[in-house]
Protein backbone atom coordinates (compact mmCIF):
# COMPACT_ATOMS: atom_id res chain seq x y z
CA UNK A 1 0.00 0.00 0.00
CA UNK A 2 1.30 3.44 -1.11
CA UNK A 3 0.00 6.40 0.33
CA UNK A 4 -0.63 9.38 -1.67
CA UNK A 5 -0.64 13.49 -0.89
CA UNK A 6 -3.80 13.80 -2.79
CA UNK A 7 -5.50 11.38 0.23
CA UNK A 8 -4.34 14.03 2.44
CA UNK A 9 -8.16 16.17 3.27
CA UNK A 10 -7.01 20.42 1.64
CA UNK A 11 -7.32 21.73 5.17
CA UNK A 12 -4.66 20.21 6.51
CA UNK A 13 -2.24 21.66 4.22
CA UNK A 14 -4.31 25.35 5.16
CA UNK A 15 -3.69 24.95 8.77
CA UNK A 16 0.17 23.96 8.19
CA UNK A 17 0.60 26.66 5.69
CA UNK A 18 -0.86 29.27 8.01
CA UNK A 19 1.38 28.09 11.23
CA UNK A 20 4.27 28.38 8.81
CA UNK A 21 3.71 31.75 7.84
CA UNK A 22 2.40 33.48 11.18
CA UNK A 23 5.24 31.99 12.81
CA UNK A 24 7.77 33.10 9.70
CA UNK A 25 6.14 36.60 9.62
CA UNK A 26 6.59 36.90 13.61
CA UNK A 27 10.36 35.91 13.70
CA UNK A 28 11.26 37.64 10.63
CA UNK A 29 10.02 41.12 12.13
CA UNK A 30 11.81 40.69 15.07
CA UNK A 31 15.22 39.48 13.85
CA UNK A 32 14.70 42.75 11.12
CA UNK A 33 13.89 45.04 14.68
CA UNK A 34 16.47 43.62 16.28
CA UNK A 35 19.18 44.08 13.47
CA UNK A 36 19.88 40.45 13.57
CA UNK A 37 20.82 40.34 10.13
CA UNK A 38 21.74 36.48 9.41
CA UNK A 39 18.57 35.17 11.46
CA UNK A 40 16.63 37.02 9.18
CA UNK A 41 18.49 35.42 6.07
CA UNK A 42 18.49 32.35 7.22
CA UNK A 43 14.92 32.31 8.27
CA UNK A 44 13.77 33.66 4.84
CA UNK A 45 15.49 31.26 3.12
CA UNK A 46 14.96 27.94 5.18
CA UNK A 47 10.92 26.33 5.25
CA UNK A 48 11.25 24.66 8.71
CA UNK A 49 7.34 24.71 9.14
CA UNK A 50 8.08 27.42 12.14
CA UNK A 51 10.60 25.09 13.67
CA UNK A 52 13.62 27.37 12.98
CA UNK A 53 11.35 30.43 13.61
CA UNK A 54 10.14 29.32 17.03
CA UNK A 55 13.43 28.72 18.44
CA UNK A 56 14.72 31.75 17.11
CA UNK A 57 12.05 33.43 18.81
CA UNK A 58 11.86 31.64 22.69
CA UNK A 59 15.84 31.44 22.54
CA UNK A 60 18.08 33.70 20.63
CA UNK A 61 15.87 36.97 19.60
CA UNK A 62 17.20 40.02 21.08
CA UNK A 63 13.37 40.48 22.25
CA UNK A 64 12.50 36.89 23.15
CA UNK A 65 8.93 35.57 22.83
CA UNK A 66 7.67 34.32 26.43
CA UNK A 67 5.47 31.49 27.17
CA UNK A 68 3.15 34.31 28.75
CA UNK A 69 2.98 35.70 25.76
CA UNK A 70 1.95 33.04 23.79
CA UNK A 71 -0.68 32.10 26.24
CA UNK A 72 -2.37 35.47 26.07
CA UNK A 73 -2.63 34.84 22.46
CA UNK A 74 -4.36 31.82 22.76
CA UNK A 75 -6.49 33.02 25.22
CA UNK A 76 -7.69 36.09 22.76
CA UNK A 77 -8.46 33.68 19.97
CA UNK A 78 -10.81 31.81 22.49
CA UNK A 79 -12.89 34.92 22.77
Amino acid sequence: MNPSIGNIPPFIFYFIFLWAILWKGLALWRAAQGEQKYWFIAMLILNTLGVLEIIFLLRFAKNKLTVDQISDWFRMLKK
